[in-house]
């Protein structure tokens, strides 16, 4: 049986809670001169309305955090795992000499729901202030714009990183009750955590200190087609990830691939992924798919084990290794 909140999602519109983000907020005139040196995309390039998905390395090209830049007219908005949070705020800080940049910690300043599912345009668009639907289905991925509910800022953020396309908003945390009650009461349902992660996962999304962590290179999540441009300038960690692409053809030892298991089992984070008695992996994510009426997951494996249909078990059951995402887009918004 399909979970009453997953169809809510796949066939209208879902609400995901995102409490676990943290924020901070770069102003000053060289905000994007100065991140365009530390983060793996081009900041720069960002006019008002635009974002990019970006990573933060260190020299070794490891990664610190990936994060959202969201450039909203006067400041930059990042958004991130908020355990993160902290340290990122720290790290930047060290970097500031004379450059015209001020940080900010705004993480308490809002909360904010994810709108995500086929009708999320128009669920979203029915609560805010003169809310126009077709010019929320038009923002680009990244996209973001200023608006109002009921007189008070709010902040629209086109996201993906969800699992399903969609919008955060941002509102200030008073408001935030009534404004649930008037999404939910125009037909959005709230997903349960474990449902969201299920919808990440069957889109091959990997989430840090889940997927990836400090020791991860952005090439072995696949994150690179997102989050790093290959035509800005110098940013930390670049010469690694240069190298790696240039002169190792982008191979590393391992990456991340989504695993299709049989059986009814659905493994644990950390499960070795086995081939012919050899451990060639471990698991990071897993769920049960409704989708796909199978246990899917997310994993690390050695790259000679990296072809779609490989063979490899999981504690003892068959799994095939799958091209990301395990559950096509066309299927996501049927």
């Amino acid at each position: 049986m399909i979970p009453a909140d997953y169809a809510a999602a796949r066939e209208r519109a879902g609400l995901v809670d995102r409490s676990d983000r943290g924020r901070i907020v770069v102003a000053g005139n060289d905000r994007r001169s100065y991140l365009q040196g530390l983060l793996t995309n081009d900041v720069a390039a960002l006019t008002p309305g635009e974002g990019c998905y970006a990573a933060y390395l260190t020299a070794q090209g490891r990664m610190i955090a990936d994060l959202w830049v969201y450039e909203l007219g006067d400041v930059l908005l990042l958004t991130l795992e908020r355990d993160l949070k902290d340290t990122v705020l720290a790290k930047l800080d060290q970097f500031i000499f004379s450059e015209d940049v001020q940080l900010g910690d705004v993480t308490l300043n809002f909360n904010s729901v994810a709108v995500v599912g086929p009708l999320a345009a128009r669920t979203a668009a029915s609560v805010i202030d003169n809310g126009d639907e077709r010019a929320l289905a038009a923002l680009p991925e990244h996209g973001n714009l200023r608006t109002t509910y009921r007189g008070h800022p709010l902040i629209v953020l086109r996201v993906s990183d969800v699992g399903l396309p969609g919008y955060e908003l941002l509102v200030e945390p008073a408001h935030m009750a009534p404004f649930l009650d008037a999404l939910r009461a125009r037909g959005a349902v709230d997903l349960a955590p474990s449902t969201a992660d299920t919808l990440r996962i069957e889109s091959g999304i990997p989430r840090f200190h889940r997927d990836m962590d400090e020791e991860t290179i952005p090439l072995e999540a696949g994150i690179e087609d997102r989050a790093i441009s290959l035509t800005k300038g110098c940013y930390v960690g670049q010469e690694v990830i240069i190298r790696v692409l240039h002169r190792g053809h982008g191979r590393v030892v391992r990456k991340l691939v989504g695993l299709k298991l049989t059986g009814g089992a659905v493994p644990s984070s950390g499960a070795a992924i086995v081939s012919e008695g050899r451990e060639v992996g471990h698991v990071t994510s897993s769920t049960w798919s409704p989708s796909l009426e199978r246990p899917i997951a997310l994993g690390y494996v050695h790259r000679d084990f990296l072809a779609p249909g490989t063979i490899v078990a999981v504690d003892g059951a068959a799994a095939e290794v799958s091209a990301l995402p395990l559950v096509p887009s066309a299927a996501a918004q049927k």
